[in-house]
């Protein structure tokens, strides 16, 4: 059933959109990432071009699915009442912004990456108040799922830079207490969000929310902070560092997947009178 009384899943947005958060999250956490861990040089100009490029594929899965591509420009005619054109008019500043800090970076201004990183954050959360404002959809319309999103793209972002690090060699025991840090605030972000949807979400969306929520526990949350752990002692730090971010990125990627595709279940409708022919409304 695609319409009626019982919940019925929306067709609107698939795994088009869900690249847009998927890309655009990581690559904002990113950008912020290397912004907060001071890198320079040649390794912040190559993270902070990787993060606007996955920013870039985002957006053009979104670019994808119009119907009408050509009319795009369209997103930037709502700013007053769209998270969409919000996101759009975000993106325009962040990518001028985005290529002179890797510039800066790469010729050695200090701080040259924290405008872009304040950007980023201003696009990951329009994003994420995009996806809220959906009031039809359970999953999606809960408060805490902005928190959720913004938490995620954070995490993947750090989950990328240490994934990343056997290549750059920034690091050190302060970043990947920040690491560690990110990922237990998502889990507990998640924790809560899921208590709050608890007897809400069509049964359908539950079990998708469910098994992506166990990946991101184990998988995505205890194996990397597992890895962390051992990471000041191992032979090959470098190894370590890497799988805890491969594991830490790929379950917020599958969250936002699921999020976005396989729990987004209209409610339904609900009449709780049924109006009789001959008699007044209630208050009539």
């Amino acid at each position: 059933m695609s319409f009626g009384p019982n919940p019925w899943q929306q067709t609107q947005w698939d795994w088009r959109a869900a690249g847009n958060f998927m890309g655009g999250g990581a690559g904002s956490g990113l950008i912020v990432f290397t912004a907060a861990a001071g890198t320079e040089g040649t390794a912040a100009a190559v993270l902070l071009l990787v993060g606007l490029a996955l920013i870039g594929l985002g957006l053009a899965c979104v670019w994808a699915e119009l119907g009408r591509p050509l009319r795009a420009l369209h997103v930037f005619f709502n700013p007053r009442s769209s998270w969409m054109t919000r996101e759009a008019i975000a993106a325009t500043a962040l990518f001028p912004a985005g290529l002179a800090a890797a510039a800066g970076a790469y010729l050695g201004v200090g701080a040259a990456a924290w405008p872009a990183a304040l950007l980023a954050l201003a696009f990951v959360y329009c994003q994420s108040r995009m996806l809220q404002a959906a009031r039809g959809v359970t999953a999606w319309r809960e408060p805490m799922s902005v928190a959720l999103l913004v938490g995620t793209s954070l995490a993947e972002g750090a989950a990328l830079f240490w994934l990343l690090q056997p290549w750059h060699r920034h690091g050190g025991t302060v970043l990947a207490l920040l690491f560690g840090a990110l990922l237990v605030a998502r889990a507990m972000i998640w924790f809560g969000y899921r208590q709050r949807l608890a007897g809400q979400v069509a049964v359908q969306a539950r079990r998708a929310l469910d098994r992506a929520g166990r990946f991101l526990l184990l998988a995505g949350t205890m194996v990397p902070l597992v890895l962390l752990l051992a990471y000041g002692a191992a032979a090959s730090p470098a190894a370590l560092a890497s799988l805890a971010g491969l594991f830490a990125a790929a379950a917020g990627a599958y969250l936002k997947f699921t999020l976005v595709t396989r729990a987004g279940y209209n409610r339904g409708f609900a009449i709780t009178e049924v109006p009789v022919r001959g008699m007044r409304p209630l208050g009539g």
